[in-house]
């Protein structure tokens, strides 16, 4: 199976180690940057476009599949699914086309798709200055959530619990979408929908993420999360708990509305991301990524539900019906944590043997590096990296991640440094 990965601009080294996995299950993969870094991966299956323009990605990418003849293309990164729709459908590979692409990616085309189909979700408004914002706000009545329309990674989503609030975070949020490195690494010359902010109304229950897949209108949960942090007016998306706390009946009522939201944006054969939040005790949408989930949700899944996104991303991306079944838990306990530093410039980062030999760790992985600078909210969100543990319990499994994550020393230095880009290299969810 030859396969090809793509991204318009290259996120740094962090989709490697996924690139690694698909190799270790019996793919050949190829990958293709339009912007990128020289020897990123192994020549002579690595290439750079030069130029991060569609016209010049796809020209790229028909070059290369002529010589090799690909069986599909893909990627990991939310900033790449709308190019990797377009490439497919210009190389006659399976794919989603690029309307459903669109829809999967820009959040508020993904919310009036939801809204036509009737799909439960919260309520939204396009919010192009502040004035507006504050009018839905009030509508809708605080808290509110403020997010962009073409974000990932949490980077500028706040909760807000009044106009005041609102009407900073607002001027926070619109002077760093613009340079969020997630809008970034889009490609040029793709129409994305509208780039700006959005409020949504306060959804009061617990959320879930799932690892799914779309196929012939059949909707597979693989495996699903519990995200059982404690929230302030920021999101870091730092602890996961599988296998999940829902009750049967929930479960069901959470594979139903997913299911009514992947028809709703148009997904026909994919794997999904879905996130999935109660309010009053009903299941709302938040959102379904056409990619799988990162922060070693795939190690969660494989643990967790005998589930392996990345091999059912292969078989998808190849045009194949993977060989999967509806949830499943194996009754093991796993939870993850994301691993948060104070604001500034990188020093040093010193992770000691107890860590990384640790017989309870399934998923370690540091994404930042000396040098790097690290954004806190409302700047950016930026984080160190993810810890993911297993246990007889999530009590038990949470408790080592953390008493493990004391253990790795960081030192930053300038912390009110504000220079270099919004936003960069934060591990998606």
């Amino acid at each position: 199976m030859r396969l090809l990965a793509l991204e318009a601009v290259q996120n740094a080294s962090y989709y490697q180690s996924r690139y690694r996995q698909i190799e270790d299950f019996g793919s050949e993969l190829f990958v293709l940057n339009g912007l990128g870094e020289p020897d990123y991966w192994p020549a002579p299956r690595y290439r750079v476009a030069g130029s991060k323009h569609v016209d010049d990605i796809i020209a790229a990418a028909k070059s290369w599949h002529a010589e090799q003849r690909f069986d599909g293309v893909l990627t990991f990164s939310e900033s790449a699914v709308v190019t990797v729709a377009a490439v497919a459908e210009a190389l006659g590979l399976p794919g989603i086309g690029v309307e459903a692409a669109r829809t999967s990616r820009n959040k508020l085309l993904m919310r009036q798709a939801h809204e036509r189909a009737g799909v439960p979700r919260p309520r939204f408004r396009f919010a192009p200055d502040v004035s507006v914002a504050l009018a839905a706000a009030e509508e809708f009545g605080y808290p509110v959530i403020l997010k962009p329309t073409l974000g990932a990674a949490s980077n500028f989503v706040f909760r807000v619990d009044s106009p005041e609030s609102l009407t900073e975070r607002f001027a926070q949020a619109s002077a760093g979408i613009a340079q969020m490195a997630w809008y970034r690494m889009e490609p040029d010359g793709l129409d994305l929908g509208p780039h700006g902010l959005m409020i949504e109304s306060f959804l009061d229950g617990p959320e879930f993420l799932t690892e799914a897949l779309a196929w012939d209108g059949e909707v597979y949960l693989g495996s699903v999360v519990d995200r059982v942090t404690v929230e302030g007016d920021t999101f870091d998306d730092d602890v996961h708990h599988a296998p999940t706390s829902l009750a049967p009946d929930q479960l069901a009522a959470v594979h139903q509305v997913i299911t009514a939201a992947a028809h709703a944006q148009g997904i026909r054969r994919s794997v999904m991301h879905a996130e999935v939040r109660f309010h009053q005790g009903t299941p709302h949408l938040l959102e379904i990524a056409v990619r799988p989930g990162g922060g070693g949700l795939d190690y969660f899944a494989r643990i967790s539900a005998g589930y392996s996104p990345i091999e059912v991303l292969i078989d998808v991306a190849s045009g194949v019906r993977p060989p999967v079944r509806h949830y499943r838990p194996t009754g093991v306990h796993t939870a993850g944590t994301c691993l948060i530093s104070a604001p500034g410039r990188i020093e040093q980062i010193n992770v000691p043997a107890a860590v990384t030999d640790s017989d309870r760790v399934f998923f370690f992985k540091i994404t930042a590096k000396p040098g790097d600078v690290i954004r806190r909210p409302p700047h950016g969100n930026n984080i160190l990296g993810f810890l993911c543990t297993t246990g007889k319990s999530f009590d038990d499994a949470i408790q080592a991640a953390r008493e493990l994550a004391e253990q790795i020393d960081v030192q930053v230095s300038n912390r009110d440094e504000l220079v270099g880009a919004f936003g960069d290299h934060k591990g998606e969810g």
